[in-house]
């Protein structure tokens, strides 16, 4: 693949969530997940696992705490990438080596490894035709997924997506301009004008596309919301859902050995 058309790949990426019901074929996802495992890694150490399911009835089980998005059931592959010490801390262990991968830090280093992967897999699929949608439920309900996925201690689902066939062909969502997420040197402090002018064009066609789907709009509707940003904060993400969710996964981060903070000195 040229240059010119990694770029051009990466820069009509979209979400696909309608999906045709053919196979994907054990080759092909073999080859975009050998271009995944190419992606840099802490240490070259790669703490992450990747799990590919196909089975409809694991994937039936799995909708729930997927929050039932349809690309679970209408995706004939889901991916999830999981950050993962278990096999590191056996290999340790099995080679009498000391271990210090128990606590929060090394499940930041595993999830950065892990994001690093999904995405290579995530473009390596793209340039083959193949669509996928990111879950943020992968992580939200990662205690659950765990559980359906058997995962032992030490390993947490961090990230994943729905693999297939796209049967649609959404427009391109907006993104803000590159010089409101841009600093040289040092960061920039933004001026309040300067924060309205980068959330300009956002607010116009964030507003209007979430205006155009019937659900959302209703809810927009029933809790009173007058802009993009109270839309965000009220219907979408509220600090309510945040905090119960930070709640869960840090309780499923210390019973999965991510949250040992003694001072052993």
């Amino acid at each position: 693949m040229s240059e010119g058309a990694i770029l051009d790949a990466i820069s009509k990426h979209r979400s696909i969530r309608s999906y045709k019901p053919d196979p994907v074929s054990e080759d092909l996802i073999q080859e975009v997940l050998e271009a995944g495992i190419r992606a840099s890694s802490s240490g070259n150490m790669q703490t992450y696992s990747i799990i590919v399911t196909r089975e409809r009835a694991l994937r039936e089980r799995l909708s729930k705490p997927h929050f039932h998005q349809n690309m679970v059931l209408d995706a004939p592959v889901l991916i999830t990438f999981c950050a993962d010490f278990h096999r590191m801390r056996r290999w340790l262990e099995l080679r009498n080596a000391p271990d210090g991968f128990d606590n929060f830090m090394s499940f930041m280093v595993a999830t950065i490894d892990a994001v690093l992967v999904s995405q290579n897999v995530a473009l390596a699929a793209e340039s083959h035709g193949l669509g996928i949608c990111y879950m943020g439920s992968t992580l939200a309900s990662c205690d659950e997924i765990g559980d359906i996925l058997e995962l032992p201690g030490n390993v947490v689902p961090v990230a994943g997506f729905s693999l297939g066939w796209p049967d649609e062909a959404p427009e391109l969502r907006d993104r803000l301009p590159l010089g409101g997420l841009l600093h040289y040197e040092t960061y920039q402090s933004y001026s309040d004008e300067r924060v309205l002018e980068i959330y300009k064009d956002r607010e116009l066609d964030g507003w209007k596309r979430y205006m155009a789907h019937p659900e959302l709009r209703r809810r927009v509707e029933e809790a009173g919301v007058e802009n993009l940003a109270q839309l965000y904060t009220k219907v979408k993400y509220s600090r309510d859902s945040h905090q119960a969710f930070s709640r869960r996964v840090l309780k499923y981060l210390e019973s999965q050995e991510f949250m040992n903070q003694e001072d052993d000195s």
